[in-house]
């Protein structure tokens, strides 16, 4: 029997961050199939080069597709058009069933939608798994580019229902066939939303030889911890984290607060030319496309540790935390803190329940949907410092049962989430 091929393009394991991990966990989630043989085509450069970030992750050790079958390679560079092309005729010789393109940043609709259409045209399924659709930082060109890239795609996945509220807003014409299983077909031109979820991360486990009572005693943490985890992003709220943390370590002194990821903005070295050259350049852009609000260049919530005289409460971890050390601050933790301003599906909430660790959410975006409270977590007041809180308060006074945790995501598995996508 000949096997069924399934390309899954997206940032590959040498890329920092959770599309990176995402892409990588479904490859990994579809390999484990019979008769199912995996090709991850990756971005060499996933931005425009005067994008002021380093994206590659050069400290990690540990190899996601050791011991798979998974064939990677890494083509296609956001600023060289003639490498969209390589990438168009490299996915035509596998000659795959389905290419599932990770969704995720607007101004990638260009060489998405020229890439999806080609292959497209040859009746190979374009199924573009929808991260958001309306991007955070919602530039003045994002709407463009975003109908651009997705005008292409046979069909989507998407993680939350506001993302179907989405679409409608951008393809107002447009009629949609919803599917909770993946049953999908094209007959009446008619694209499906396939409604499914963001699986639990299976790349990082709790070790059980990790001795967690010494590392809180040599990190100064006390008995409750609370993390807060990944990119330091405006929208993800750390400001907010910081000042509710504030307010129950005023009233409590056996708490203590993680806070571990690299600034977003901040991963190049600020004294060379060709990073000075970028910040100036990529400033100009954003001063003519970003909204205002949505600039985050003066984004500095970790000044609120000093200000706020939390220094000897505060953990800080302020960099990029290799592969094989992310467990340490999970297994350290009590509950993580995702006080987002606003939300589509988190792959640092997957993370969290990876370690079956409880999370405390604003409630915005896909969190309601994901989080029953009580059940696997607290849900908060948006904009509501003093109601996050007393959250926080009352995770410590009423500890969600970890059990719970692992039975609510059960079904979001990644076994789950694939045989949709194969529709087994």
């Amino acid at each position: 029997m000949s096997k069924r091929k399934i390309v899954c393009f997206g940032p590959g394991p040498s890329f920092k961050g959770g599309i990176s991990n995402y892409n990588t966990s479904l490859a990994k989630a579809l390999d484990k199939f019979e008769n199912i043989e995996v090709h991850i085509i990756s971005w060499t450069q996933q931005y425009p080069a005067i994008v002021p970030r380093e994206f590659k992750d050069k400290t990690s050790k540990v190899d996601f597709l050791d011991g798979t079958d998974i064939k990677i390679k890494y083509v296609t560079d956001y600023n060289k058009p003639s490498t969209w092309s390589e990438t168009v005729n490299i996915i035509l010789e596998i000659q795959p069933e389905i290419v599932i393109f990770q969704w995720y940043n607007a101004q990638q609709g260009l060489p998405l939608s020229r890439i999806s259409k080609r292959i497209k045209d040859k009746g190979i399924e374009c199924l573009f798994d929808l991260h958001f659709v309306v991007p955070k930082e919602n530039s003045a060109i994002d709407s463009y580019f975003t109908k651009m890239g997705l005008k292409q795609a046979s069909n989507f996945i998407i993680h939350a229902l506001t993302t179907k509220e989405e679409l409608n807003i951008l393809f107002p014409k447009e009629e949609f066939i919803l599917s909770s299983d993946g049953t999908r077909n094209n007959l009446d031109k008619s694209r499906h939303l396939i409604k499914l979820f963001h699986p639990v991360y299976d790349l990082f486990k709790s070790q059980p030889e990790f001795d967690t009572t010494k590392f809180k005693k040599d990190n100064n943490l006390n008995k409750y911890v609370f993390l807060y985890f990944g990119f330091i992003r405006k929208y993800k709220g750390l400001h907010n984290v910081i000042r509710a943390f504030k307010i129950l370590a005023d009233n409590r002194d056996d708490v203590s607060l993680i806070i571990c990821g690299e600034s977003f903005w901040d991963t190049l070295d600020s004294k060379k030319l060709s990073t000075k050259l970028k910040n100036f350049v990529f400033g100009i852009a954003k001063a003519l496309f970003f909204k205002k609000k949505d600039n985050e260049k003066n984004y500095r919530p970790l000044d609120l540790i000093d200000e706020l005289g939390l220094n000897d409460k505060v953990m800080l971890k302020n960099e990029f935390v290799p592969n094989e050390d992310v467990h340490k601050y999970f297994q350290a933790s009590d509950c993580g803190l995702l006080f987002y301003l606003h939300a589509t599906p988190s792959g640092v909430e997957s993370l969290n329940y990876n370690f079956k660790l409880p999370v405390i959410a604003t409630n915005v975006g896909h969190f309601p949907e994901t989080i029953e409270d009580g059940v696997n977590g607290y849900l908060a007041r948006e904009n509501d410092i003093k109601h996050m809180s007393e959250q926080m308060q009352k995770i410590i006074k009423s500890p969600i049962n970890r059990n719970n945790i692992e039975k609510k995501t059960k079904e979001f598995s990644w076994k789950n989430y694939c045989k949709a996508i194969l529709n087994n």
